[in-house]
């Protein structure tokens, strides 16, 4: 963002062309993608007493992934949540993989 015009074009009869910024788009480019990370995942979580055995498949898998009292895995960041589901089976439908 900085000093670039929010509007470049003119509208005379020869060029009718005018250009707007998105900045909308600016801002959202900017993000971090590591923003929002780490998440408490429901969906993909279990019955507060089956939390224990939830704890024993990742360390039987070898996967490092804290589970919550309440039975809900902890994700640290997309890969980690992917490598998490996929041992368990599971899909995230609004994933691209």
């Amino acid at each position: 963002m900085g000093k670039a015009p929010a509007k470049i074009g003119t509208s005379s009869p020869l060029d009718p062309r005018v250009f707007y910024r998105d900045f909308v788009a600016e801002r959202q480019g900017g993000r971090s993608g590591t923003a929002g990370w780490p998440i408490e995942c429901i969906a993909s979580g279990v019955n507060a007493n089956q939390a224990p055995e939830l704890r024993k498949f990742f360390r039987d898998a070898k996967i490092n992934c804290e589970v919550s009292s309440d039975g809900n895995p902890v994700y640290t960041d997309a890969t980690h949540q992917a490598k998490c589901l996929k041992a368990r089976h599971l899909h995230h439908r609004n994933s691209f993989s």
